[in-house]
C-alpha cells in the first residue's frame, strides 16, 4: 500500500493525531506494553504509528517488522482456506463433518444429568462444515466452570496435551471428537475449538498439511513473508515479548514456553487453526486489504468477491445475540469466520453495517469496513481483559477523522 495524506481520501490529518496521543497514553498508563497501529482508506495508508516497547525488560522499542502472536486472528485465515476449497467444489457448507473426519459421526450430544450420570443423545442434525465456520457446532473451549461438558473438555485437554506443539493435529482433533457436544449442532452459538477442527478439515480435504496449504495458497500469493505457525531461528530476534498483568494491571512478562500454544520459536506438529499463527503488521495488513478488495490484491485473486460477501454476511439468528465472548458484543452477528456489524445503533463505535473482522487473545484487532473503504489494524502482545478497551477505542479514533463519508 502507498502512503498518502489523509485529506486525499476524505480524512483529517489533524484529527488522526488523536490516535497517537491516545495510544501513547495507553502505554504510559501500563495498559499495553507496545503497539503498532495502522489505518488505510481506499488503498492508501493514512496512519502508521509505533508506541512503547516490544520487550520491556530489554528496553527494546517497538520496531516496524516486529512479529506478533495473533492468536484468534488465525481464524479468518483458516476460514478463508476452507472457502477456497468450497469454491473448487471439494466441499459444501452443509456437508457433514463426518464425511471427512469419520470420528465426528460417533460424537454424542449432552442432554442432561440423571442419577449423577451424563445422559447423551445422538446428533440431530449432524455437525456440518457450516456449523464449524459459524461456531454453532456444539463445541466449546471448556471455559464454563460448572458445565459438565466443559469440565470434560478441560480434563481431556490436560490429559492429552491439547494445543501442545508435540501433539499431532490429527490426534488432538480425534480426542475432541470423543468428547460430547455441549448442545445440538445449529441450536446455539458458542466460541470454540471449531476452527481448530476446521483447520484439520482443510488438511484432510486438500491432502496436504495445513501449514503448507496456507503458505502455498494464501501467504505466498499475498506476499505475507513473515506469517506462519512458528518463527524461524533467523527471525526469532524480531518476536515480541508477551505480557499478562498483575492485580493493578501492570504488564508482567510471560515466559515463551508458558503462553497458549507454546513457544512459537519451536516447530509444531499441531498447527492451531484457531489461534496458532504469528504475523507482522505489514503481512496482516495485506491480508486485510485483500478482504476489503473482495478477495484480490495486486493481481493475486484468492476467491471471488461473492465468497467474501458470503463470509461477511451474518449467519446467526438474532435471537441468539448479543454474542458473548468474555464480554457481550452488542450490535454484532457472526458470519463464516468473522464478526459482522448488524446494528449501528447498538454497537460500540462508528463502523458501518456490514463491517467485519476479528481479534486475538493478546489484544490484536482488525476492522474491515466495505462502506467506508477502510481498514484498521492494531498489533500488541498483552493477555488481559483491559486491553479490549484500547483495541475498541483505536478504530473509533480513526473513524472520527473521516470528513467525507461514503455511506448513503
Amino acid at each position: 500500500m502507498n502512503v498518502h495524506p489523509a485529506e486525499a481520501v476524505g480524512m483529517s490529518s489533524e484529527r488522526l493525531q488523536r490516535v497517537s496521543a491516545y495510544l501513547d497514553r495507553a502505554v504510559s498508563n501500563d495498559q499495553l506494553p507496545g503497539i503498532i497501529a495502522v489505518a488505510a482508506r481506499r488503498g492508501s495508508i493514512v496512519h502508521h504509528s509505533m508506541h512503547g516497547k516490544m520487550d520491556i525488560e530489554a528496553g527494546r522499542a517497538m520496531e516496524a517488522d516486529a512479529i506478533f502472536r495473533i492468536y484468534s486472528m488465525t481464524k479468518p485465515v483458516v476460514s478463508l482456506a476452507l472457502m477456497m476449497l468450497h469454491d473448487e467444489g471439494r466441499v459444501m457448507l452443509h456437508d457433514p463433518v463426518s464425511r471427512f473426519i469419520p470420528g465426528f459421526g460417533k460424537t454424542m450430544v449432552y442432554s442432561h444429568i440423571s442419577d449423577g450420570r451424563l445422559r447423551l443423545a445422538e446428533q440431530d442434525p449432524p455437525m456440518s462444515v457450516f456449523h464449524l465456520l459459524t461456531h454453532t457446532a456444539g463445541l466449546s473451549y471448556g471455559g464454563e466452570p460448572y458445565h459438565p461438558v466443559d469440565e470434560q473438555f478441560r480434563l481431556a485437554s490436560e490429559r492429552h496435551d491439547f494445543f501442545q506443539r508435540h501433539v499431532p493435529l490429527a490426534d488432538m482433533v480425534g480426542r475432541i471428537a470423543e468428547l460430547p457436544l455441549k448442545y445440538q449442532p445449529g441450536s446455539d452459538w458458542e466460541y470454540s475449538v471449531a476452527t481448530d477442527v476446521l483447520g484439520y478439515l482443510v488438511q484432510v480435504i486438500a491432502d496436504m498439511p495445513l501449514a503448507e496449504f496456507l503458505q502455498e495458497r494464501i501467504f505466498a500469493p499475498l506476499g505475507m513473508v513473515d506469517t506462519g505457525f512458528h518463527v524461524p531461528p533467523a527471525q526469532a530476534g524480531r518476536l515480541c515479548a508477551i505480557y499478562g498483568s498483575d492485580a493493578s494491571g501492570v504488564p508482567l512478562l510471560i515466559d515463551h514456553a508458558d503462553v497458549a500454544n507454546g513457544d512459537v520459536r519451536l516447530p509444531t506438529v499441531c498447527p492451531s487453526g484457531g489461534g496458532g499463527l504469528v504475523s507482522t503488521t505489514a503481512d496482516y495488513l495485506r491480508f486485510a486489504a485483500m478482504l476489503l478488495n473482495g478477495g484480490e490484491l495486486d493481481g493475486a485473486r484468492l476467491v471471488s468477491p461473492l465468497t467474501i460477501k458470503r463470509m461477511a454476511t451474518n449467519a446467526v439468528p438474532r435471537a441468539w445475540l448479543p454474542l458473548r465472548i468474555g464480554i457481550e458484543r452488542y450490535g454484532y452477528g457472526f458470519g463464516l469466520g468473522f464478526r459482522v456489524m448488524l446494528d449501528y445503533g447498538r454497537a460500540n463505535g462508528y463502523s458501518s453495517p456490514g463491517e467485519f473482522g476479528w481479534a486475538g487473545a493478546a489484544s490484536t484487532h482488525f476492522v474491515i469496513d466495505p462502506v467506508e473503504e477502510l481498514v484498521t489494524l492494531m498489533m500488541t502482545q498483552m493477555w488481559s481483559e483491559e486491553p479490549h478497551r484500547p483495541r475498541s477505542i483505536f478504530p473509533n479514533l480513526v473513524y472520527q477523522a473521516i470528513e467525507e463519508s461514503y455511506a448513503n
